[in-house]
This record gives C-alpha cells, sequence and structure tokens, in this order.
C-alpha cells in the first residue's frame, strides 16, 4: 500500500467542472457516466494543497511573473525525469497548450498556408488549424495488427505537394497511445528540417509512459533540430490542473520564440495564474512520489480494462497503449455504423466517452476512454458498456 489512496472516490459535482456538470448543456442528459474529457479524478497531494493553500493565505494575489526559481524548477524536473535539459529563459508561459498552438499558427503561418497533422489524433488540432484559416493536412496514421506506424513516404509528399509551413507532432499520441520512438522522432526531424517546416511538439503527455517505453522528447535531439521547434509541455495534465491555467512552451531558437512573444502580445495576454505557478513549482519538488504512485494504479486500470474486454467483450479490441491515461477502443466488431455505436455508448450503456469520429473520419468506429479515475467507477462504466452491448 502506497502513501496515497487513488480508490477514494471524490465527488465532483456541482464545481463546474465541464466533465460531471456539464452534460446536459454537452449531451443533452445528465444521466451519464463520464470517461470523457483528459481530466483525472484525483486529489493533489496534501504537501502540495498545503502549499497552495499558503499562497491563498497571504491574501494577495496581484500581478505575477515566472522568476528564475519556477524556470529552473520547470527545466529540473525535465533533466530528472526525462534526461534533457534546456535554459530557463527559453519558456514561454502560456494558459495552455492549445491557445500555444494557435499562437504558433498565427506567428508561423499566413491564411492559406498548410498545416500537417497525423490523424486520428486530439481533436483541438484541426479545429485550431481551421479556425484561424488555414488548410489542414492529413497523414493518416497506419493501425497495422493493433499498432499505429506512422507512412514516413506520405508524410513527405504531403509537405511537398501542399507547400506545408508546419507541423504539429502528438507525442506520446493521443488518442493512439504510441510513445514514438527515437528513430521515429529523428526521421520525422529530419523531413521537417529538409523541408523547412516548423515543429509545434505536443508533449503534455510525456510523464504518462508504461514500462518497456520511454519518452523521446524533440528537444532531446541534435541541435540542428531545434531551430525551428516549439515544444508544449505543462504540470496540468500529469497533476490535472488545467483549471489553474499554466503551461511551459520551450521554444530554444531566439528569432522564433519573439516572433511567438509578439503574437502573444497582440492578444493582450501577459501574466500568468498566480496559484497556477505556485502549483507548477510544488509539483515538480514535491509530487514525484504520487506520480510514480499514479502511474502504478494506472497500470492496474489498464490491466483491469484488458482483461475484461478478453472475458465478456471479445469483439472490442483494445488498442494496446505504450503511454497516456486515454485508452483507444474499436469497435469495429460490434458495428459498422457510428451513429449506432453512439447509440450503444450513450442511449443504452449510459457512458460519455469521446466518439472515435471526432478525431478523424477514418476512426468513426472507435472510442477514446479515460481511465484516470478510481477503479470503482472503471469497473462501473465497463459494466455499463457490457449491458449495453448485451442488448
Amino acid at each position: 500500500m502506497g502513501l496515497y489512496n487513488f480508490d477514494e472516490i471524490h465527488d465532483r459535482r456541482n464545481t463546474d467542472s465541464i466533465k460531471w456538470d456539464f452534460g446536459m448543456q454537452r449531451k443533452g442528459r445528465d444521466d451519464l457516466l463520464p470517461l470523457w474529457v483528459a481530466d483525472m479524478d484525483f486529489r493533489l497531494p496534501d504537501e502540495v494543497l498545503k502549499d497552495i493553500t499558503d499562497r491563498v493565505n497571504h491574501g494577495i494575489f496581484g500581478y505575477t511573473d515566472p522568476g528564475d526559481k519556477y524556470r529552473n524548477t520547470v527545466r529540473d524536473w525535465y533533466q530528472r525525469r526525462h534526461g534533457f535539459s534546456f535554459d530557463g529563459k527559453d519558456i514561454v508561459v502560456t494558459p495552455g497548450v492549445v491557445y500555444a498552438i494557435a499562437l504558433a499558427i498565427r506567428a508561423y503561418t499566413k491564411q492559406g498556408d498548410a498545416v500537417i497533422i497525423q490523424q486520428p489524433v486530439y481533436y483541438p488540432f484541426s479545429g485550431t488549424i481551421k479556425a484561424n484559416d488555414r488548410k489542414v493536412v492529413n497523414n493518416q496514421l497506419i493501425l497495422k495488427d493493433g499498432h499505429y506506424e506512422i507512412d514516413f513516404e506520405d508524410f513527405e509528399k504531403k509537405i511537398i505537394d501542399n507547400d506545408v509551413k508546419m507541423f504539429l507532432l502528438c507525442n506520446p499520441h493521443n488518442p493512439v497511445g504510441r510513445v514514438w520512438k527515437k528513430d521515429e522522432i529523428l526521421r520525422l526531424a529530419e523531413i521537417c528540417k529538409k523541408h523547412d517546416v516548423y515543429v509545434f511538439a505536443d508533449e503534455i503527455h510525456s510523464d504518462f509512459v508504461y514500462p518497456g517505453h520511454k519518452h523521446t522528447s524533440f528537444l532531446s535531439l541534435p541541435n540542428e533540430y531545434s531551430t525551428k521547434l516549439i515544444l508544449g509541455t505543462s504540470s496540468s495534465k500529469t497533476f490535472n490542473m488545467a483549471g489553474l491555467q499554466v503551461s511551459n512552451i520551450i521554444i530554444p531558437n531566439e528569432e522564433v520564440r519573439k516572433a511567438f512573444e509578439r503574437e502573444n502580445d497582440a492578444t493582450g495576454y501577459s501574466q500568468p495564474n498566480a496559484l497556477g505557478m505556485v502549483a507548477t513549482m510544488s509539483v515538480y519538488e514535491k509530487g514525484e512520489e504520487w506520480l510514480d504512485e499514479l502511474l502504478e494504479y494506472l497500470q492496474g486500470n489498464l490491466s483491469y480494462v484488458r482483461d475484461f474486454l478478453k472475458e465478456k467483450l471479445p469483439k472490442v479490441k483494445l488498442i494496446e497503449p505504450e503511454g497516456t491515461y486515454l485508452i483507444w477502443l474499436d469497435f469495429s466488431e460490434v458495428t459498422k455504423d457510428h451513429k449506432e455505436l453512439e447509440d450503444i455508448i450513450v442511449n443504452r450503456s449510459k457512458l460519455w466517452l469521446d466518439p472515435g469520429i471526432i478525431f478523424g473520419r477514418e476512426t468513426a468506429l472507435f472510442e477514446r476512454i479515460n481511465i484516470a479515475c478510481p477503479r470503482a467507477i472503471l469497473k462501473q462504466a465497463m459494466e455499463q458498456l457490457y449491458e449495453g452491448l448485451s442488448h
């Protein structure tokens, strides 16, 4: 038994949680068990909550900027956990990684320019590109024997044919769970360098990697590949603090960083959330043991789902994840109609998951499920799915 109790269920209703309180507004009903958005149902450790409470008790929340202590704390986390380093001055603090993606799109591309993504991928990628009047180019990932791979030839051809200006990389990949290997990242980097393409590497899930796999940050590659790199990181995913609105965007090239900061200035955004900065420093200084225990707990949740599907729902195929707490389920042996699949999930199973079609047309018969919750909730969800499919 560890120090932290991840089995404890915390009632999140009536806290304005988009996961738990907005079923009626978003799905038209409020009787669904939500395992959709990438938001964990675990409480922060007391030692972190004490730091936040101490800051609250100070009672003054004026304009706040990240100083050297903040920047060094973030740098030290990535050095310690992932084995690569950077200069603290390379960090630009933003309220979120998707916000930073939008800034990067506006800073380095023009209206009508092409931006390449790899679907099925986190749906705000395509949404943000379209919202900024840029062209979405898709390098579809290939599902082969239950494992996703990159079509590198298609990737380079699409870049050439569409004069692509920017690539949005997701690593670890949401929703397919791949933790891209070093040779895969290097090959992508070489193609982008060859064709002068900016790379926004979204590595927000980098702390969630399962045994036998290792996260290779784009920033850990030789310096020649960092000239046009924008790296999206945040404590918000690792420690479930999205509501505190602090992300750390690392941009090694000064000229590229200044262009990003100019675009940020144009939005009117300046100082970050004071409590978000305190929380980020605290989790990076005191949250390591909590995270290690969480990773073990998530492995247990994954094993539970894997065994449940094998025993009770063999037609539902788990795409074995290498990282993230989001798992990708293939329902193509259950139905060939994505509307019927939605009916099975929502109306028959009373579950709120993320339907595969929002990640790209080709994955309409998939569902994304968030397993970062107490096991009792996950068991309830799987039993409801079993009942829904039985009927």
